[in-house]
């Protein structure tokens, strides 16, 4: 088995166990980052008070929020095609990032051997192993994360569509009036219980009528843009394991110990700063590939990557880009964390396994 291939394998495993761990935090956080209310919301709006419950909270009320509307198993809303974007994703991700950092590698060293460098991978070329990886990964899985996103937020979408055909079925003389185009398309929309618990095949369905298959790829465009994100990531963990490992003896096996804690904290460190660099790129991506709610404000509906980024400057200020900032935070460091410290332990025990195989065969 190549090191690409056992690396791929053991980011899957860590992947599953982070994503597990940490998914409530990411149903919650991907809620605030695709809320849509303009700071010009008229707050005497039959449409904003039936909306009362999808309002600004920090990350604990939202939690107790999202349980007493729909259960324990809002929190968990779109987790098996999660959990199969996580597989596909760190599999993807980790496969490629080894074969191209092994081929870094291996320049680094002819170069060395003509007098060029140290012999290791410098930090641009860290990052652009980074890059090359991520920007296959989301080419590849974009499509799973689309549907993850819309399961996230299905209740909100509903409770504004649900809001919206009410103020429809109202007489004409009690309501306030809508645009032509909203009306003519309430009539036509298929307005279900709020609470409805669909899974992945209702919204796989539900997105190709609503947008075709390039409907699958939505948000591309800042999620290849959050390739950065990886790139910067591991650009701060790899610089800070070298330097951690620089004095570390070789043991019995080949390889310099380090310990799960202290992959736990380079881990931590690498994911916070990428985070705060690129956080506001992934509300951008969750407001593009969430369902886009038929209503009158068109401030809230977006056509693409720089009609969505103008119109939150506009009716939501700068700080719509901070949106759960705090919650993201908490949920993608502790999990990347997490992820890269049974990964490099995954990774362990794979090398060990293949060595001792090895071992055995060259000694029949």
């Amino acid at each position: 088995m190549s090191d690409a291939m056992v690396n791929g394998l053991a980011g899957a495993g860590g992947g599953l166990v982070a994503q597990l761990l940490t998914y409530p935090l990411q149903t919650v956080n991907t809620r605030q980052q695709t809320e849509r209310r303009s700071k010009k919301a008229a707050s005497s709006s039959s449409l904003d008070d039936s909306q009362a419950t999808i309002r600004k909270s920090g990350t604990i009320l939202e939690i107790y929020r999202v349980i007493a509307e729909e259960g324990w198993g809002g929190l968990y809303r779109g987790l098996t095609p999660s959990l199969l974007g996580t597989v596909a994703s760190q599999s993807v991700y980790y496969y490629f990032y080894q074969l191209f950092r092994n081929a870094a590698e291996s320049n680094a060293r002819r170069r060395r051997k003509n007098g060029i460098g140290d012999g290791t991978v410098g930090m641009s070329d860290s990052l652009l192993v980074a890059a090359l990886a991520g920007s296959l990964n989301v080419l590849l899985t974009n499509p799973i994360w689309v549907v993850v996103t819309r399961m996230q937020t299905q209740t909100q979408a509903e409770m504004k569509s649900s809001a919206l055909q009410s103020e429809i079925e109202k007489p004409p003389a009690s309501r306030e009036a809508l645009p032509a185009d909203v009306e003519s398309q309430a009539k036509h929309i298929n307005i279900v219980s709020p609470a409805t618990n669909h899974g992945a095949a209702y919204t796989v369905q539900d997105l190709y009528r609503e947008a075709g298959l390039i409907g699958f790829w939505k948000g591309v465009l800042p999620t290849l843009i959050m390739v950065s994100n990886p790139a910067i990531q591991f650009m701060i963990y790899e610089t800070l394991l070298k330097e951690l490992t620089k004095k570390r003896k070789i043991n019995k096996h080949g390889m310099k110990d380090v310990s799960p804690l202290e992959i736990f904290v380079i881990g931590s460190i690498g994911k916070l700063g990428a985070t705060i660099a690129t956080y506001p790129l992934l509300v951008v991506k969750s407001r593009l590939q969430a369902k886009q709610a038929i209503g009158r404000d068109k401030s809230t509906q977006y056509t693409g990557t720089l009609d969505a980024i103008f119109k939150m400057i506009r009716y939501e200020g700068l700080t719509g880009f901070y949106k759960g900032m705090s919650t993201k935070i908490v949920q993608s460091v502790a999990a990347a964390a997490l992820l890269l410290m049974i990964k490099e332990e995954l990774v362990k025990v794979a090398r060990k396994l293949l060595l001792r195989r090895q071992k055995k065969l060259a000694s029949r």
